[in-house]
């Protein structure tokens, strides 16, 4: 299982030998996998994690000082027996630490609070004690730091508590004596109740908020714009997963993993007072360009010859909309198309995930990798986003370092028609500032209308037009990234519809309890949805050609276009501490995209390819379903052939038209116990490895003809100190890993179509 391996550097050349096995693993290095009875009668139990005997037996005996003792061989040294023993329970002797040893410790400590292997052994050495009683000295000196630091910070709390308290009781009095200039009411507070004087200063606010949006809704302003101040969101932000769809953490504003190159979105500014009346106008011409290109047919909209795609006619575009602007340059092409269905989330939800910039790009992380806030110009009227404006930058993505990422500075406008339709519209501000090299991706109007259907659902359309600058795609994407299909509508729309399904799955509560591997915990569903939710994004965004990666291309080793990059972990508690290498390449394969997705998704086909299985067969040992199709699903996995007890692999495998993962990572089995009974799943380290299969381009329809375009990506913990070296040893090792597991791969289902 080569996801979230921690290898030691100076034992990784030894590990894979010339038959492409596995060998030579430290204790902490393999994916193990947990005890084979999860379930019962049915039923998911709680996970067992089996007994380690050499830790097990020193960890009873730990006290709280952090002395690590020896249990005493008898409490009994006059050697009594029969009636003649004291009948009261016998206590335990212990041996403490010495003033030295501990003396030494604690200056280790303050210099290294994370010893590795080496460093306990060797300081083990030097005080006379077992490696262990020094791994659980440090352990419970980490706990002791931890829990002074949050004791200091709750009497901080406190007594910030207490003063708010103090200020909010003299506000309260000095209301009592004060006029109001604002909400049009009784002078004093005293002839009406606190929350009804509450609620017209409200109704003040928003009639003011009201008047503000009706001169951003006109077509062109005709008067100059006040400067308004930022306000906040107009429904609160929340997880995703209160909607059914998960969440992952980040800061407020922007999304998607950063590994030291967040700086890029952080540097581009938000637009300037001058700025804003224009874009204003921008936006309002947008979204009437938009509203008329997913509502007219032809000649704009050609059926295809098959009837079973529509083309964009771009000599009728610029007929119908003829201010439109000049593509910035002769290399940059036109890409357009339109895609409508039906969705399984109410028009209310859908806005709101559109419009949040977290939300959004969890919803869509296989195709936004990172996206970010600059500046709020709207927040819309009357609690929702009718009329919200907000000004934007985003990168865009297919899963292969092969394809180079789109990145775009746009302002998004949401509004809601007369018709009770939504419709949120993006277009690009560069036009604003002229870049002598502008970026590789100007989106023209594009977006989507949403429709209110019976039964909760929606009927979405969306349209994308760009101009992009196609050339630095490798060949073997070419032919898919130029049908318009590896950025298009029906990839977004697609996308959409299977998040709505997940989403159903997260809230469901009928679930059937006489299916074996079952999980029926409405609680623990969730937090395994939220915690694979996490592992495919942090999957998603460690895979593409990010202008915040820098992949290396190895050559030379047997491997066609292996690439591999670095990343440091550190104080991520979502992910273990230490120097972490990705590897990933991509590759052709005269396979059905369907038919590869079922092989790698399928546990029993699974010791074909993992090489870390040894052979074993793996079971699955739990699942959540999450759509339709069969193959939508998380679930726990375990080999039987494991030399470790005590980790699971989660996987989730999700499909549709235009994409497939299969995404997993090994997690302990402790750590698992804690997520199915329901509590927070964010302080799980998960290190995700997989699988994106794309189709080839030459076949996109329902029939799932064509070959297919295969990733495979490994994530692999090569060193657990962040300062390290790394090793030429690692970078081979896992060169090695990814090619065997390539060759397996091509043999199987080069087997399957013989």
């Amino acid at each position: 299982m080569p996801a979230g391996l921690m290898i030691p550097a100076r034992n990784m050349p030894s590990m894979i030998g010339s038959n492409g096995n596995i060998s030579g693993f430290g204790s902490s290095s393999g994916l193990t996998l947990g005890q084979p009875n999860l379930m019962e009668a049915g039923h998911l139990h709680p996970l067992d994690m089996a007994p380690n005997t050499s830790e097990s037996d020193i960890a009873r005996i730990r006290d709280d000082d952090f002395d690590s003792a020896t249990k005493s061989g008898s409490d009994n040294p006059e050697g009594g027996s029969g009636d003649d023993q004291d009948p009261r329970p016998k206590k335990k002797r212990y041996h403490r630490h010495t003033q030295h040893q501990i003396q030494e410790m604690e200056a280790f400590f303050k210099e290294c609070p994370h010893p590795d292997d080496k460093q306990r052994k060797e300081l083990s050495r030097e005080l006379g004690l077992e490696p262990l009683q020094v791994k659980f000295w440090f352990q419970n000196k980490r706990t002791q730091m931890k829990t002074q630091h949050e004791r200091h910070e709750n009497t901080q709390l406190r007594n910030e508590n207490e003063k708010l308290r103090a200020d909010n009781m003299r506000y309260r009095e000095a209301l009592g004596s004060a006029s109001c200039p604002n909400c049009g009411g009784p002078t004093a507070i005293g002839e009406m109740s606190f929350d009804e004087h509450h609620l017209r200063l409200e109704n003040a606010r928003l009639r003011e908020e009201i008047d503000r949006i009706s001169a951003i809704a006109a077509k062109y302003v005709g008067k100059p714009v006040g400067n308004y101040p930022l306000l906040s969101s107009p429904v609160p932000s929340r997880s995703p997963l209160d909607l059914g769809v998960g969440s992952f953490g980040g800061q407020p504003g922007m999304a998607g993993e950063i590994y030291g190159g967040g700086d890029l979105l952080r540097s581009i500014s938000g637009p300037n007072e001058a700025d804003k009346p224009l874009i204003i106008e921008i936006a309002v011409a947008a979204m009437e360009e938009l509203i008329r290109m997913a509502q007219m047919g032809e000649p704009l909209w050609m059926t295809s010859l098959d009837g079973n795609t529509t083309v964009f006619n771009e000599d009728e575009y610029i007929r119908t909309f003829p201010r439109v602007a000049p593509k910035p340059s002769n290399h940059f092409k036109c890409e357009a198309s339109r895609e409508s269905a039906v969705v399984i989330m109410n028009h209310i939800n859908l806005v709101e995930i559109l419009m949040d910039v977290n939300q959004w790009s969890t919803v869509f992380s296989g195709i936004v990798s990172r996206a970010m806030t600059l500046d709020v110009l709207s927040t819309g009227v009357a609690g929702n986003y009718n009329g919200a404006l907000q000004v934007m930058t985003a990168e865009f993505q297919v899963p292969s370092p092969l394809v180079p990422t789109r990145e775009s500075y746009y302002v998004r406008y949401c509004k809601q028609h007369v018709d009770g339709t939504w419709a949120v519209v993006d277009v690009s501000l560069d036009t604003l500032r002229p870049n002598p090299a502008p970026r590789s991706c100007q989106r023209r109007p594009s977006g989507c209308l949403i429709q209110e259907m019976p039964n909760g659902y929606s009927k979405v359309t969306w349209v994308e037009h760009v101009d992009v600058d196609e050339r630095g795609v490798h060949n073997l994407y070419k032919q898919l990234v130029n049908s318009g299909n590896a950025f298009g509508a029906k990839r977004w729309v697609a996308t959409l519809d299977r998040q709505c399904e997940r989403l159903a799955s997260a809230l469901a509560s009928n679930i059937p309890t006489g299916d074996v591997g079952v999980i029926t915990n409405q609680e623990g569903r969730k937090s395994m949805l939220k915690l694979a939710e996490r592992m495919v994004i942090s999957f998603c965004a460690g895979v593409s050609a990010s202008t915040t990666h820098t992949w290396t291309t190895l050559s030379g080793t047997g491997a066609d276009d292996v690439r591999v990059m670095t990343r440091k972990s550190v104080d991520d508690p979502g992910r273990p501490p230490g120097i972490v290498l990705s590897a990933a390449t991509s590759f052709w394969l005269p396979v059905p995209p369907k038919r590869v997705f079922e092989f790698l998704r399928d546990e029993n086909s699974r010791n074909e390819w993992d090489i870390l299985s040894n052979g074993g067969i793996v079971q699955e040992m739990a699942h959540i379903a999450n759509g339709r199709d069969t193959g939508n699903c998380v679930s726990l996995l375990r080999s039987a052939n494991s030399s470790q007890s005590n980790m699971l692999i989660l996987q989730e495998s999700c499909t549709d038209q235009t994409a497939s993962f299969v995404i997993y990572a090994p997690v302990d089995i402790v750590a698992m116990n804690v997520v199915l009974n329901g509590s927070d799943p964010d302080y799980v380290a998960l290190l995700p490895s997989g699988f994106a299969i794309l189709p080839d381009g030459g076949g996109m329809g329902d029939s799932g003809s064509g070959g297919s375009l295969l990733t495979v990506a490994f994530q692999i913990l090569v060193d657990s100190v962040p300062t390290a070296k790394l090793s030429l040893g690692s970078v081979a090792t896992v060169n090695n890993l990814i090619a065997c597991t390539v060759e397996r791969i091509k043999a199987a289902l080069s087997c399957d179509t013989t």
